[in-house]
């Protein structure tokens, strides 16, 4: 296999799991992600792969990281003081470095929904660093759970990406999948399923999810790894 890309479906706060099959990966294989085409994803998984394209510790980016503050509320995150695209944007500001869209660009694939008609709009050229910031959290902004007025690029408003293609450029025969949750995915759980909008998950959870995303990516290295020319080392 010469030419692959590699694709994060939008998880919610599950993204943890992409810490720990990332960790897995550039371990024991890091050409799987150093070598692919396009890095895409939709959602929260689109900030996983932003921060793999540009070269920042995907922890920074994990939207689990991110929740402390509405665990601390009843309502969580529907608490009236909780906006987790500000947290987002805020975050995005703080840890994107000044040309993270000429890394971006050609190889960050971003999947959008445009607002106007519920079509898929996949994003992969950015003319600035805001304008990568723009594309960001318009994926991110799902309805209601974000807010009611949609984020906008390029004067167009846009919402989450997963609402129209959660797995972009999945339809190719070269793109590896990665999910958190029991699927077709080349990378997830073989069973068992979970709560897009959950928060609360302790310590003891959150490595868990960790750990089952470090071994089902090492599962998917021995098993397939052949057929992406990929020799993991059998320890």
């Amino acid at each position: 296999m010469q030419v692959w890309n590699i694709s994060f479906a939008g998880c919610g706060f599950r993204s943890i799991y992409y810490l720990g099959a990332l960790s897995c990966i550039l371990q024991q294989v890091p050409q799987l992600v150093h070598g692919a085409s396009k890095i895409c994803g939709a959602s929260s998984g689109c900030l996983v792969a932003a921060a793999v394209t540009v070269g920042i510790p995907i922890r920074e980016f994990t939207v689990h990281g991110r929740s402390e503050f509405a665990r601390k509320h009843t309502l969580g995150v529907f608490h009236p003081t909780f906006s987790l695209l500000h947290i987002v944007r805020h975050s995005l500001l703080e840890k994107l470095p000044a040309d993270a869209h000429l890394r971006a660009s050609g190889k960050l694939c971003v999947s959008l929904t445009r607002l106007a008609d519920g079509k898929n709009v996949l994003v992969s050229e950015f003319d600035s660093r805001e304008e990568l910031i723009q594309v960001l959290t318009c994926s991110c902004f799902f309805p209601v759970y974000c807010g009611f007025t949609p984020p906008s690029y390029r004067g167009v408003h846009y919402m989450d990406g997963a609402l129209s293609n959660n797995m972009p450029l999945f339809e190719q025969r070269n793109t590896i999948t990665f999910a958190p949750f029991s699927g077709e995915s080349d990378i997830c759980p073989r069973e068992g399923t979970f709560n897009f909008f959950e928060v609360h998950y302790g310590n003891v959870i959150k490595r868990r999810i960790c750990h089952n995303g470090y071994m089902d990516a090492l599962h998917f290295l021995r098993e397939r790894g052949e057929l992406f020319h990929l020799h993991p080392p059998h320890n």
